[in-house]
């Protein structure tokens, strides 16, 4: 562009902007995505959980009819008005285009990650580089090494969490926003106050006819004016939609426009400043202030991007597309605001090599418009089949949408991939390399999840070996662990056949995502009997949302007892939950709602500093089981389980059975709880093709082996774990 430099052109290139401005941002996103929340949670991963849930696009086959009552899960229109529709039929039948919807979204949130690699390199580089502007003495390796220095100080307070700093975070922005609206409106005044005339699209032609390829080409450049958009939706949950119109139309949008305006009211006059048009552009006398104010301004949107790349990582492994890692809740006041740290040190790494290797604001740009664009593309693919599937509109109406937006993106798309050679590459190798990774994961997932299905151990088979399962049952309660929503997994039928003594109150445990992002503490529990009333045997299974955090408050045991407490008188009083007497079916499940440590219909609670053994419930718990326990709760402070003594209430009224089945469990659960879980190990068929073998013996097996274990994602205790080796030939 540097033989462009005429007035017409520069007028051209802003009128380029500004139009894209108004276009991407304010009429795409501000007017028609935000709209599509899910229960006011925005970004690619909401926009596919809203799918999920009015057609069946999840490959992951756990959806039960019990999770469509759950109140988040009713957000938006009824989807009976669509269930007759062609295009709905068409792609839920085919498996692969469904396959083909997975990867596009994940690949949408491998640019978003990619976005959390490069957002705080070219923020912070470009910050410092005003030094350079200033003092002439300072060579790029300085700049580098300053650049270095704030990152790794900005990724190494992450545990922190940004709720300490946060009150610096809104004056930061309003100061950096009044300064380059006013910046804006002296270069305008000052320079060429006829740049007011660029507004008009005609501009866009001229600069077109007269820099024909050249023009083209620096699309790539003029995307970076859009390239926080897509963070803006994703950072939804954090805000309302309605503030964030407020905010982006009545302060953002006009005070960037007008920095644009006047940035190129000073080129029209000075060309020969264009590749650091911003910090020339700045008056001298407060060049300082601004400086300071753009680092810090860099450094608050580098922290906006990171969080969004945790909340994303979350909202993956919560759909079983990404390794278990370590998940920390930062504020106790604030929900949502997460840490974690595998992810926050491969991103520090990645984005340090990234500002060594290029140490040029001009490379990291390529990468950064190229991901920030192919992000966007995707949110409009998905934003059409929103508009089909959730608003109910007409296919035509999204076909519009689609093509119009499509059109625009896909010229600065085409103009992004030409810089593939000169950095572009970068977020194409982030992606590829976390697509991977993301597939094989939930590939691995997937084949295991169906081997438990179709090896579900036969109802028929339990009941007839009667009440006893033919072995000991002795005092206490085995929660068995398993992906599965319904039936009995095969690590069971391991323990009848190997051991010789079982607990007497059996629970099998599912901890389960639902396509929701919150599920609300009432809803949570989803309790239901497995066999009839004397084989002591119940279901449970535990519900969280996409962005659930799955704290560890020490009190699980204590809300699956009442739960499990009320469904048993429930199923007494409703005659509906009967039919779990049947032999040949597994019994109905009902949603419990209960509240921690308070007292029920069924079992009065009591909660003590210390553990009583009752006088009239004799407990099996030895001596030493005791000992290793309270070393345990001594060497975990931060964790320490509240012990509650349950008693039953003094109700004459109540059915014997049902009083014979509460002294059961209250007998079991003072007896101990111990947790069992399979550890799997999963194998790809001698038959299977060698890409299989590759990815589960190879990729999913090494993803296995150095993640966090189920039992550590689940808070599991270590000292009440029983696991039991199982291999899975998928």
């Amino acid at each position: 562009m540097q033989k462009h430099q005429t007035e017409e052109v520069i007028f051209g290139a802003f009128s380029l902007i500004f139009w894209t401005f108004t276009l991407i941002p304010l009429i795409k996103y501000i007017c028609i995505v935000l709209s599509a929340d899910d229960n006011g949670e925005g970004g690619t991963f909401a926009l596919y959980s809203l799918l999920c849930r009015h057609a069946k696009f999840s490959l992951l086959p756990n959806q039960q009819a019990a999770d469509e009552e759950l109140s988040a899960y009713k957000f938006g229109p009824s989807t009976q008005a669509i269930s007759s529709s062609p295009l709905k039929r068409f792609l839920e039948k085919h498996r692969r285009l469904r396959t083909v919807l997975l990867l596009v979204v994940l690949f949408g949130a491998c640019m978003v990650i990619g976005d959390g690699v490069l957002t705080p390199a070219i923020s912070v580089l470009s910050a410092v580089s005003g030094l350079q502007v200033a003092e002439n003495k300072l060579t790029n390796g300085e700049i580098v090494l300053l650049a270095c220095v704030i990152l790794v100080g900005l990724f190494a307070l992450q545990h922190c969490g940004t709720h300490k700093v946060a009150f610096m975070f809104a004056p930061i922005v309003i100061i950096w926003l009044v300064s380059i609206l006013s910046i804006g409106l002296y270069n305008i005044i000052r320079w060429n106050p006829k740049i007011l005339r660029a507004l008009s699209p005609h501009y866009i032609i001229k600069f077109f006819s007269q820099t024909g390829k050249d023009g083209w080409i620096s699309l790539g450049g003029v995307l970076l004016s859009i390239t926080g958009t897509e963070a803006m939706f994703a950072d939804l949950g954090h805000f309302t939609a309605l503030s964030i119109r407020l905010a982006f139309a009545l302060a953002i949008y006009p005070c960037l426009v007008v920095q644009y305006m006047g940035q190129a009211a000073f080129l029209s006059k000075n060309p020969s400043s264009m590749s650091n048009s911003f910090y020339d552009s700045i008056p001298d006398r407060v060049f300082w202030p601004v400086c300071v104010i753009a680092t810090l301004a860099a450094v608050v949107g580098s922290q906006a991007v990171i969080t969004a790349t945790f909340s994303i990582v979350k909202q993956c492994h919560a759909l079983g597309c990404f390794p278990r890692v370590k998940v920390v809740h930062t504020s106790k006041h604030i929900y949502g605001q997460i840490y974690i740290p595998e992810i926050n040190w491969i991103l520090m790494v990645l984005t340090l090599a990234v500002t060594v290797g290029f140490r040029d604001t001009t490379f990291i740009g390529n990468a950064y418009g190229l991901a920030c664009m192919t992000v966007m593309f995707i949110t409009t693919f998905l934003m059409a089949l929103v508009i089909i599937f959730v608003w109910q509109k007409s296919v035509i109406l999204a076909a519009c949408f689609l093509l119009f937006f499509w059109f625009i993106e896909g010229v600065y798309l085409s103009a992004a991939l030409m810089k593939v050679p000169q950095g572009g590459w970068a977020p194409l190798v982030f992606s590829a390399v976390f697509l991977l990774i993301m597939y094989i994961w939930h590939y691995g997932i997937r084949k295991k999840y169906n081997f438990d299905l179709h090896n579900k151990v036969s109802l028929k088979w339990i009941l007839g070996l009667g009440p006893s399962l033919g072995i000991v049952r002795v005092p206490g309660i085995g929660l068995v662990y398993s992906e599965l929503a319904t039936g009995v997994p095969a690590i069971f039928s391991h323990f009848v056949t190997n051991l010789p003594a079982f607990h007497k109150v059996l629970v099998f445990v599912c901890v389960k995502s639902v396509p929701v992002p919150y599920v609300p503490p009432e809803e949570r529990f989803l309790i239901g009997r497995v066999c009839p009333r004397p084989y002591r045997m119940y279901r449970c299974i535990v519900r969280y949302g996409y962005k659930d955090i799955q704290r560890d408050d020490g009190n699980f045991e204590n809300k699956l007892i009442q739960s499990i407490a009320e469904f048993i008188q429930m199923e007494a009083v409703e005659p509906q939950f009967s039919s779990s007497e049947s032999p040949s079916l597994d019994g109905r499940m009902a949603v419990m709602s209960i509240n921690p440590v308070q007292s029920s219909l069924s079992l009065i609670a009591s909660e003590q500093d210390f553990i009583s053994i009752d006088e009239s419930i004799q407990s099996s718990r030895s001596l030493t089981l005791q000992s290793l326990r309270s070393a345990y709760d001594d060497e975990n402070p931060q964790i320490r389980r509240r012990h509650v003594r349950f008693q039953l209430p003094s109700n004459p009224g109540m059915d014997p059975s049902v009083r014979e089945e509460l002294t059961d469990l209250v007998q079991a659960k003072e007896a101990g709880v111990a947790y069992i879980m399979g550890h799997s190990y999963v194998k790809a068929r001698r038959s299977s093709s060698f890409l299989k073998k590759l990815a589960i013996d190879i990729g999913y097996s090494f993803l296995r082996k150095n993640c966090r274990g189920p039992a550590v994602a689940l808070n599991i205790p270590h000292i009440s774990l029983i696991e039991v080796g199982m291999i899975y030939y998928v």
